[in-house]
């Protein structure tokens, strides 16, 4: 009788200690999502999207030259339907996801933005670790089917029970006491200094340490992306957002003539337009229209739209 009591106490150790636990990590699981939730607040419009289906006839893919260089709310004032697909680092290949993901919602004859940048035909991520972190924000705001490279592992860990990729952000679900008050003083004008130094931060970020800055398979996803609009009535087009002379003046002129040979021959091969405001010297040439050397600030995007509206004839038609 005693064994077969021991053996009881075990088997019921085995069960309720394993149960316990699963059942304290899903607890704080349930409170760590919320947490965890606000990381990704930056494609909660997407999954808005998702549930309010819209006719987008004016829209924009890209990376963060396309999140922060274009904003819809003066074109919208004129009772049309505008959205910002881009996404901070967002490539060709994630650009394509999210017009596979969403395409259905871009109205017949509508036009869709696509900036290219330096660094399109790259990366504009540095290491692994970048990547997998940046790659980590579709998994909750594409279909599996859509997510280039999908790992279930990673969307168990990233969707479902974030708190086992917690790492330290663990933390922030207990009170934090700071002790350190810092303050920022506002900025009186532009500080050209400032603005040189970080210039050189950006050039790097985008040129340094690349083995090649034209890899074949950026090409060919920017092709899918053209193809895709032509087959579904969407009009395609090609653009480069304004960047500073700052930054400009660290290109070297054997890229641009490669940047252009490559973007007007992908232009000229499937009819699409092609507008390059990159060195305009509306923009360029004044700092103040910049929040760095390659993003425009909130005066610059105005100034820019109103830019696109009068002179992108593919928009004429919305006039």
């Amino acid at each position: 009788m005693k064994q077969a009591r021991d053996m009881i106490r075990f088997i019921l150790k085995c069960i309720l200690i394993p149960a316990a636990a699963v059942f304290i990590i899903l607890l704080l699981n349930r409170t760590y999502k919320k947490i965890d939730d606000q990381n990704y607040a930056d494609v909660i419009k997407f999954n808005i999207l998702r549930q309010h289906p819209q006719e987008i006839q004016i829209g924009n893919l890209g990376s963060s030259h396309g999140a922060y260089g274009f904003s819809y709310e003066n074109i919208e004032s004129r009772g049309y339907t505008c959205f910002n697909f881009g996404n901070v680092s967002q490539s060709f290949d994630y650009d394509y996801a999210m017009l596979r993901e969403f395409g259905q919602n871009m109205a017949d004859g509508s036009v869709l933005f696509i900036p290219v940048s330096y660094f399109s035909f790259n990366n504009e991520v540095i290491n692994e670790a970048e990547a997998e972190a940046m790659s980590i924000r579709y998994y909750h705001c594409l279909s599996p089917q859509n997510i280039p490279d999908y790992d279930l592992y990673i969307d168990i860990v990233t969707t479902k029970v974030p708190i086992l990729s917690a790492g330290e952000d663990i933390l922030k679900m207990f009170p934090k006491i700071d002790t350190v008050l810092t303050a920022h003083a506002a900025g009186d004008g532009v500080n050209i200094e400032e603005l040189m130094q970080r210039a050189k931060e950006r050039y790097s970020r985008h040129f340094d340490n690349k083995d090649e800055y034209f890899m074949p398979e950026r090409t060919e996803e920017l092709y899918a992306i053209l193809d895709y609009c032509h087959e579904n009535r969407i009009t395609p087009v090609l653009i480069t957002t304004p960047f500073s002379c700052y930054y400009n003046d660290l290109v070297s002129p054997d890229f641009l003539e490669e940047f252009y040979a490559t973007i007007n021959t992908i232009a000229a091969a499937t009819g699409t337009d092609y507008y390059d405001y990159s060195h305009d010297a509306r923009f360029s040439g004044h700092p103040e229209y910049f929040m760095d050397p390659d993003h425009l600030n909130s005066d610059g995007v105005t100034f820019f739209m109103d830019t696109l509206w009068n002179e992108v004839t593919e928009l004429e038609r919305f006039h």
